[in-house]
């Protein structure tokens, strides 16, 4: 028997050992992209990955400083589970002053990253069998956590025509005697679309009717917002008490290494996810958590440069993409991403390749002029493919050129 297949044989036979809930669950589809251009750079391929949510900005250094500072005070021994007191203070504060939201430090939980967040949440209120409503398009992550909890996914479609929300009879005509949960995120990945205040009411007055239905709201990224202030769900105190806020310092301050994000809950969410979290992963670095103290008392100067970078990088992306036939976007109001819909492109060929779906058209992309995507379908949406402009405007005028030219092969 050769190598190749004896390899195979230990893989079918090691997945017969494996877990359900493993066998189960899919790999990130971002970082399978992203897995697949660091291949293709390494044997030689000039590849441009517009596949990972990444800023491509270097953290400030005044936060790098306070990670210094922290390692020479000795700031290296365990911390409580929930994360520092004075760092969940200043959590508070944030709220307080960025989104006039009151907590208190018991109802912080600071994790390794927004994802441990959700994923604690989740797993604190969602027993097996019960539904989770989940907008589409969603953040990859949001489905495969569900499944971890043994809990079932109910999608509801939301269309480039309506910006890609959903309305508060969409979400209503969804919720059944099973559902727990309904999660989102504001400004979203992979659209880059934003609730406003009076959208969020809406949906709050219609949930007030459902005391068994809870809120998970992702606001990551809060900061990388195009259309003035962020609004949250938890503004509105008739299902405050039911909503879970996360977000972190990941995106807005160019933190994506230092995993750290946050949830602010109802007390007894907190202290659920305080258990969960201490059997699992305990606190997450003390190095870190005196960063994020540090970004979170920055002035907002600290990062505003850098929301106008990504604002005037959206609007190149939107006026190149004019150019490229049969596309369709939306105008995103935050995050660094375009959504746009291909859906023109399926069924057609070159000749060598044809394009079945948003995957085949993302392998077609990267592999005729070398650049990654990632497609819809790993955000719930067919149609589309997202595109990440969090990189220099060079890369994008070059990367949205080869685009064009591999669509107008395709006939």
């Amino acid at each position: 028997m050769n190598t190749s297949s004896t390899e195979i044989k230990e893989k079918i036979v090691m997945r017969n050992f494996l877990s359900e809930r493993i066998n189960n669950l899919a790999e990130s589809e971002t970082l399978a992209m992203a897995n697949l251009s660091r291949e293709l750079k390494a044997k030689g391929h000039d590849v441009i990955s517009l596949s990972l949510g990444e800023p491509d900005f270097n953290t400030p250094d005044i936060i790098k400083e306070a990670a210094k500072k922290a390692i020479d005070d000795n700031y290296t021994y365990y911390t409580p589970v929930s994360g520092y007191l004075d760092l969940r203070q200043a959590i508070c504060d944030k709220l307080k002053r960025e989104n006039n939201l009151i907590y208190e430090p018991s109802q912080i939980v600071v994790s390794n990253g927004a994802k441990q967040s959700i994923a604690n949440a989740v797993m604190a209120l969602v027993n097996p069998g019960e539904e989770v409503i989940i907008p589409a398009p969603y953040w990859v992550s949001y489905k495969e956590i569900i499944k971890l909890a043994e809990a079932k996914p109910v999608y509801i479609a939301a269309t480039i025509e309506n910006d890609f929300k959903v309305t508060p009879q969409q979400i209503e005509k969804a919720i059944t005697s099973k559902t727990k949960l309904i999660i989102f995120s504001t400004p979203c990945n992979p659209t880059g679309s934003a609730y406003n205040k009076m959208e969020l009411m809406a949906i709050a007055e219609m949930l007030e009717k459902y005391p068994q239905v809870f809120v998970i709201s992702d606001e990551v990224y809060e900061h990388i917002n195009f259309v003035g202030a962020h609004e949250s769900i938890a503004q509105f105190d008739n299902i405050k008490e039911r909503v879970i806020t996360i977000n972190g310092v990941s995106k807005g301050y160019a933190m994506t290494g230092w995993r750290i994000g946050y949830m602010a809950a109802h007390k007894d969410i907190a202290k659920a996810c305080d258990k969960l979290q201490g059997q699992i992963t305990s606190a997450p670095s003390s190095i870190a958590q005196r960063a994020a103290l540090q970004a979170l008392k920055c002035n907002k100067s600290e990062i505003q440069s850098m929301v106008e970078t990504f604002r005037k990088r959206r609007d190149l992306v939107l006026d190149l993409l004019k150019d490229v036939p049969h596309i369709k976007t939306n105008i995103p109001q935050g995050a660094f991403y375009v959504f746009f819909d291909v859906s023109y492109y399926y069924g057609k060929s070159d000749g060598l390749t044809t394009v079945k779906d948003g995957s085949d058209l993302c392998m077609y992309i990267l592999n005729k002029v070398h650049v990654a995507m990632v497609p819809g379908s790993a955000f719930g949406d067919e149609n589309c493919i997202r595109f990440s402009y969090a990189t220099s405007e060079n890369l994008l005028i070059e990367a949205v050129r080869r685009i064009k030219n591999a669509l107008a092969e395709l006939k």
